[in-house]
């Protein structure tokens, strides 16, 4: 890390700094020159290993044949004598320090089993193969030398340990491995750096999460007074400056030099960056923070999270009345115009208020606004009901009453239920103890990844688990974030969330057949007279106008709950998720249109991000190159047919429901698909209560009870009787579906 004072004038004079930002810089001798870290516009860089011609032949340079993981021929060069286990170059380089930078597993374990010296300090630089493995993010190797006793505490020249060489490349799981050796999180290097700075400098918001998370000093200043808020302000990224403002990091205070926050992003030119981070966090662009401007209850101040929610929860009942109140009392040509003008300045308001709410709600879809929306429908078509129409009705339509109360209150029950319920927690384990045993596990698995490990919540995921950002838990059996009932779908309110669906397909069904019961019943009450629609409709409009455009925004419902309840059928019937049948959909086949309106239904968006269709923020392992699924080839086929499908973003519903081929081969990787059959046994049969809640995370699975919570297997009697792959291998362990991590 550069100088804080002089070199931060300008990129290039930050540039020139080279000698306190290598931590590596080792020259072996022999058959390659190690790697570096070096400056490049502020950036901490990895060379590239250059090839050398080796000093000795082949088959006798140890150096070259460990960097090349031929242990059959280290193992003659053994035997005969030529090497110890303890051999090292003139530098103190070993044969372990290559075979460890090389990521050479079963040499690196040879060579301790042989009994090299898993703590030799060697290079230019001093360090130990534990180093040089971190340099290079190869986490299985440094977790294989830490059990053969490598001292995570040792420092190289510079100052620096294994801890913040990690830091540099920002490896997540590395990072995770390292904390839970029992480093101190503050631990510092010879400029009193710590490694939450060199996060905050690198601008790596994983990380700097995590150091937080995991109690790192926000306040921490090196040698010349600045803290992590002005590292990172250096680099500029707004997720860093964010997280370190939430977890209390001081906006005004100044470093040795005089320079605050605010003059740090000055001079970085990173205005925009500290800007927007401070009003995402409730702050003025002057640090002060964001009251409001007009009289506010204690409670509300007091209670912010919760008082924003209920706000944005029955903001919406107003908006919703308002609307109604004055399309059914003005004029057709007057009232719609000023109905929707009225709704956009209230929900402007809305908008407003929002920038004093929590940083994590700051989008309408990460409010209960839409859930408000639905529960002010549903409050006011009751109220309609019980106040006109059952009285005007009952006597010539009881069936269709009794059968619509029925469908209503069922429909509110399954609603708060879904909304309550918690949806299928992953539960978190007790300690670092438990957490460390379970990371040592999958690493002994070799699972220890993204798609078996959450880092926000430090437990391993089971299978068709996602952690979800909104609600900060990994959920089991997740099906989507439902913004329309503020909660996720799980295994445990997956089946309450459906029968919300039905009950609410139902209940519209029947509340527009007693509106025209109602009506036929009123037409002669009714003016006639009307300035632009016919007499004969004029009758309907005038006898009741309320009542009417209340109905006729009930069954405007129809449209979104027919789409996700069809959408649902079909996934039940072959034992998917939302979560899955988007993903799989979205992998280079999806178009934009359809994706579009998937999402909306599903989760209130219209983008994959918002709907949480990647797996940013559980920690990708950056080491890994991303597969390359950024080409997407779209062929048009089916002429203007298939062009009008996808402009009316009805394509993945006709696909779903044809079983298109690529939908077909999904399914026949997916081994909890038992048939159309068995799938809907499995969903409605289980023993869980319809009424109630049920156990966290239990369902049926092939006819048996499972826990999706604590599921990291597929059952064996699934796994004994899926046929086998084309490479022989058995098909029964679960396969995730092709995925592509475009946002979060």
């Amino acid at each position: 890390m550069p100088h804080p004072d002089a070199p931060l004038q300008t990129v290039e004079d930050r540039a020139k700094n080279t000698s306190n930002l290598s931590p590596l810089m080792l020259n072996g001798k022999g058959s390659s020159v190690a790697p570096q870290l070096s400056v490049d516009d502020g950036n901490l860089e990895m060379k590239n290993i250059a090839a050398a011609e080796p000093a000795l032949d082949a088959s006798q340079d140890i150096m070259q044949l460990a960097r090349l993981g031929d242990i059959p021929s280290v193992q003659k060069l053994y035997d005969a004598g030529v090497f110890t286990p303890l051999h090292c170059d003139d530098e103190g380089i070993t044969p372990l320090h290559w075979a460890a930078i090389n990521n050479q597993y079963a040499m690196c374990k040879f060579l301790l089993e042989a009994g090299a010296d898993v703590n030799k300090k060697g290079g230019e630089s001093v360090a130990t193969p534990a180093m040089w493995a971190a340099q290079r993010c190869h986490y299985y190797t440094v977790h294989l030398l830490l059990e053969y006793g490598a001292d995570p505490l040792l420092t190289d020249v510079q100052g620096y340990n294994i801890l913040h060489l990690a830091t540099f490349e920002g490896n997540i799981f590395l990072l995770v491995l390292l904390l839970h050796q029992n480093i101190p999180v503050d631990v510092r290097d010879s400029q009193q750096h710590t490694c939450l700075m060199w996060a905050a400098y690198k601008g790596y918001p994983a990380c700097v999460d995590l150091f937080l998370r995991w109690g790192a000093d926000v306040h921490a200043t090196d040698e010349t007074g600045f803290t992590p808020l002005h590292w990172g302000l250096v680099k500029g990224s707004v997720g860093c400056i964010q997280k370190l403002i939430e977890y209390g990091s001081d906006r005004f205070v100044a470093a040795a030099s005089g320079k605050t926050p605010s003059v740090m992003a000055e001079e970085m030119k990173t205005t925009f960056a500290w800007h927007k981070a401070l009003k995402e966090c409730g702050y003025k662009e002057d640090g002060s923070l964001a009251a409001f401007d007009f009289p506010t209850p204690p409670y509300f101040i007091q209670n912010k999270r919760s008082a924003m929610a209920k706000f944005f929860f029955f903001w919406p009942f107003l908006i919703i009345w308002s609307m109604l109140m004055i399309m059914s009392h003005m004029v057709v040509y007057a009232g719609i115009p000023i109905a929707l003008l009225v709704g956009y300045c209230l929900q402007l308001l809305a908008q407003k208020a929002m920038a004093y709410a929590p940083s994590d709600m700051r989008q309408i879809h990460k409010t209960p606004w839409l859930s408000g929306i639905f529960a002010g429908t549903l409050f006011f078509v009751g109220i309609s009901w019980v106040t006109t129409l059952f009285p005007a009705t009952y006597a010539s339509y009881p069936v269709v009453n009794t059968l619509f109360a029925i469908a209503y209150s069922l429909c509110g029950y399954f609603y708060f239920c879904t909304m309550f319920y918690e949806p299928g927690y992953v539960p978190k384990l007790a300690g670092l103890t438990e957490q460390k045993a379970t990371i040592n596990e999958l690493l002994s698995l070799w699972k220890f990844d993204d798609q078996n490990f959450c880092v926000q919540c430090m437990v391993r995921m089971p299978l068709r688990s996602k952690h979800c950002k909104r609600c900060n838990r990994c959920v089991g059996k997740h099906d989507h974030h439902c913004p329309w009932v503020y909660n996720c779908v799980g295994v445990n309110n997956h089946r309450h969330f459906f029968l919300y669906l039905v009950f609410l397909e139902l209940g519209v069904g029947l509340l527009i057949a007693i509106t025209v019961g109602y009506y036929d019943s009123m037409t002669e009450k009714g003016s006639p007279e009307c300035n632009i629609l016919p007499e004969s409709i004029c009758r309907y409009v005038n006898s009741d106008p309320y009542t009417l455009v209340l109905a006729v925004w009930a069954a405007l419902q129809l449209t979104w709950v027919t789409m996700l309840l069809f959408v649902q059928l079909i996934q039940i019937s072959r034992a998917m998720t939302t979560y899955e049948n988007m993903r799989g959909s979205h992998h280079g086949h999806g178009h934009g249109a359809s994706e579009a309106i998937t999402t909306a239904l599903a989760a209130g968006t219209l983008s994959m991000g918002g709907a949480q269709l990647g797996s940013e923020g559980r920690g990708p392992d950056p080491a890994v190159a991303a597969s390359s699924h950024g080409h997407r080839h779209r062929h048009d086929h089916g002429g203007c047919f298939a062009q009008w499908k996808k402009i009316l973003g009805v394509d993945t519903f006709v696909e779903t429901a044809l079983n298109a081929d690529k939908d077909r081969s999904r399914a026949n990787r997916n081994p909890f698909s038992r048939g159309c059959l068995k799938n809907c046994k499995d969903f409605w049969c289980d023993p869980a209560p319809i009424f109630g809640s049920r156990e966290n995370g239990s369902a049926m699975l092939d006819g048996e009870v499972v826990n999706y919570t604590t599921m990291y297997e597929a059952p064996r009697r699934m796994m004994a009787t899926r046929p086998r792959g084309r490479n022989g291998d058995t098909a029964g362990s679960y396969e995730r579906l092709p995925v592509d991590d475009d946002n979060v």
